[in-house]
């Protein structure tokens, strides 16, 4: 498995920094602490509580946030705590000592999305920390539950997130014959143990324009949500300043979906360009 990777993300909140993991941290259960004596079931946050700026610790499934005291600058601490992250998780010790993954079997729910091709298979909790699509098998090498699943003739497509698979499936082949099997084979796997998708070495974070960084907030605050819903997801690529056209990939459900222009035009457009007046022209789809 590939070493644990860490980055620092700055947050609205000046005293907050979230620190993304390539793999998962807490894929159970969320936990907020505010003191070493609230942190009793978690190692890693008394480790982070031994440090004298370190006033709250929160563990989610795929990243850490840390409130800091104003007695330090982040651009004093934020590399030590990188690495001090990075070495824990590491090195194996449990993040939460009180933690049993197993005692909570795994649930699936069906559900349909607005794309005839697409079933979502939601899980009760969380599976990977990444998003992932695959168009075929050979994409799908660092993803054991992708694999698993194109082993099936009939999947053409898989796209996984934080709780759930999106599948695209051949058109010859109807889901009413087969949706179970595919049900039954996602609860095998997760039933296991087995990552679904193996953590990755995260790259160098792009430099980006504030309108970008504006527009991507946007997109993740506002329109992933809600397409996550329909088993999709809008990925941002890019934004031209001089044609103010902002390009974007559509992944999982919303890949090939009929109703995919009409979300992209009077959904995804409509809202940027009512929240960033003057910036925004058009929104376009690179795989539409």
């Amino acid at each position: 498995m590939s070493a644990y990777k860490i980055t620092a993300v700055p947050t609205k909140h000046p005293e907050i920094l979230k620190f993304d993991s390539n793999g998962l941290v807490s894929p159970h259960k969320n936990f907020e602490f505010q003191s070493i004596q609230e942190a009793e079931e978690s190692p890693l946050a008394q480790q982070l509580f031994m440090l004298p700026f370190v006033k709250a610790v929160y563990l989610s499934s795929h990243f850490i946030g840390i409130h800091k005291s104003d007695i330090v600058g982040w651009e004093d601490v934020q590399d030590e705590l990188i690495q001090v992250l990075e070495d824990y998780l590491n090195s194996g010790a449990p993040v939460v000592s009180q933690q049993d993954p197993i005692s909570q079997a795994y649930t699936l729910y069906i559900e349909t999305t607005p794309n005839p091709e697409v079933l979502k298979f939601a899980a009760n909790k969380n599976i990977t920390a990444q998003t992932v699509e695959y168009k075929n098998e050979a994409q799908a090498e660092r993803s054991p539950l992708a694999l698993k699943l194109f082993s099936l003739s009939y999947v053409q497509e898989v796209f996984i997130d934080q709780n759930y698979v999106s599948i695209t499936k051949t058109r010859a082949q109807d889901w009413e014959s087969v949706k179970n099997e595919v049900k039954q084979l996602i609860l095998d796997f997760l039933s296991s143990g087995t990552p679904a998708v193996l953590p990755v070495e995260k790259n160098s974070a792009q430099t980006q324009d504030p309108i970008s960084l504006q527009i991507i907030s946007i997109i993740d605050e506002y329109i992933k949500p809600a397409v996550a819903g329909d088993g999709g997801n809008i990925l941002f690529e890019s934004y031209d300043p001089e044609s103010k056209v902002v390009s974007v990939l559509l992944q999982g459900a919303c890949s090939g979906c009929p109703s995919s222009t009409f979300t992209l035009k009077n959904g995804i457009e409509s809202m940027l360009q009512n929240m960033m007046p003057g910036k925004v022209n058009e929104v376009i789809a690179t795989n539409a």
